[in-house]
């Protein structure tokens, strides 16, 4: 039997590479193309199996797309699936609507995978009964599928627990002392004493013939010292071990500190930067310029700090009675990395050279939806905060246009890694600013 043959149209070329390589693993063959245009051209001389369709694409969007295939009538038994960090009851209908039969999310699993190719009926038999993240849509344009939450947020960390950690890793290593030199002290007594010679007997002193003595093996000292030995090497391991602990739990605080500390400063010189002046008749606020907090690789744009950041601003708002939108514009960096998309991703060494890279993107942007996914944190703070003010303040999270650029790119050929990735993390930002009313 042929093997099937399936597109997988999408911009971003690390998710086209994952869901390329879940197909192949099932013996499907997957053409690609990375816009809309280039999948209409590749339809004109081919006919696959399934289409695996992203929605957000310069040029034409995936909906647009979905509705010219299937006003063809050659190509509009197609079965088209989109491929998109787009979710929600009013995108899965309009996605019915214009002919696709469902959405697949980009944080996206092989079991995901395995549970669409059977809808589709690509694949002969069912191997499992685990529930699909697809979500199929009725006709009303109700998603079938279970909706996921975000994770919620990491409380901050209390300065206090600091001190309480501290206290008992204290108590751990002199008990810990305590115990290596009582140990210590015992064993030595006791092998001292077996060792000493006896005392010779004073003059005149009668010495009684001793009896032979049956011949002893020095077993019982010899066990001692092996077992004061062995002790000691564990007693030695948990005290390296507390050690460890004790530094990792250091460090953890120093991270936190430095953070916490970082934050503080920059909203600070935010504050000092855009001190608000004498309000005109329209009550605008003249000069003020966004807060930038950086976002290091890997992590999500609106982390527990940097949400904790614009709940301090919107409380500064509110002290100072203004009003307004407050807008949280996010800006994905492109990183040289190095992996691949089932094993993960990791930037490249900053020695090697920029343009042999594996990768170049953002693997957290692609995957996640970057902006597009909001987080259930940031949605139940804007949600608080529109009711507390009543509408006086409401929050904005959008991505910010990509030729908005922190630091320049340098030249790839002449680049390395690490001079790369440099330019990238300072791309890879979020961007606070007040548009008052």
């Amino acid at each position: 039997m042929a093997a099937k043959r399936a597109l997988v149209v999408d911009d971003s070329k690390s998710a086209r590479v994952v869901l390329s390589r879940m197909l192949e693993k099932y013996g499907i063959d997957v053409d690609s193309a990375d816009s809309a245009e280039s999948a209409l051209e590749y339809l004109q001389d081919h006919h696959p199996d399934v289409i695996f369709m992203d929605h957000l694409m310069p040029g034409m969007d995936g909906l647009q797309a979905v509705r010219q295939i299937k006003a063809n009538s050659e190509r509009a038994a197609i079965p088209i699936m989109m491929y998109t960090s787009q979710e929600g009851e009013i995108y899965a209908g309009q996605a019915r609507a214009s002919g696709a039969i469902g959405v697949l999310p980009k944080s996206i699993r092989p079991i995901d995978v395995t549970k669409a190719l059977y809808q589709l009926q690509l694949l002969s038999e069912r191997r499992d009964s685990l529930p699909s993240a697809l979500q199929p849509v009725d006709g009303g344009g109700r998603v079938a599928a279970e909706q996921f939450a975000a994770p919620p947020a990491a409380e901050p960390v209390d300065p206090r627990l600091r001190g309480q950690v501290e206290a008992m890793l204290k108590e751990q290593n002199i008990e810990l002392r305590r115990f290596i030199v009582s140990t210590l002290d015992s064993y030595t007594h006791r092998i001292v004493t077996e060792l000493r010679p006896k005392e010779p007997a004073e003059p005149g002193e009668e010495i009684e013939p001793a009896a032979e003595a049956p011949v002893v093996r020095p077993w019982g000292w010899i066990l001692a010292t092996v077992s004061a030995l062995v002790a000691l090497i564990v007693v030695g391991v948990l005290y390296w071990q507390s050690q460890g602990a004790a530094m990792q739990a250091e460090r953890a605080f120093a991270a936190v500190t430095a953070s916490n500390e970082a934050l503080t400063q920059a909203i600070e010189n935010w504050r000092v930067v855009n001190a608000r002046p004498p309000a005109g008749e329209a009550g605008q606020i003249a000069g003020a310029r966004p807060l930038v907090l950086s976002v290091p690789f890997g992590e999500p744009p609106l982390a527990p700090a940097r949400l904790e950041a614009v709940r301090t601003l919107v409380s500064e708002l509110e002290r100072s009675a203004i009003g307004g939108t407050v807008r949280i514009e996010t800006y994905s960096g492109s990183f040289c990395l190095s992996g691949t998309g089932e094993q993960g991703y990791t930037l490249a060494a900053p020695a090697a050279a920029a343009a042999q890279c594996e990768q170049m993107g953002n693997p957290y942007d692609d995957t996640q939806g970057g902006a597009a996914r909001q987080p259930l944190a940031f949605a139940n703070l804007a949600a608080s905060v529109r009711r507390r003010t009543d509408g006086a303040i409401e929050l904005e999270l959008a991505p910010g246009p990509r030729d908005h650029l922190a630091a320049s790119y340098p030249a790839i050929d002449q680049a390395t890694a690490g001079q790369w990735n440099a330019a990238a993390q300072a791309n890879n930002r979020v961007e606070i600013s007040v548009i008052p009313r």
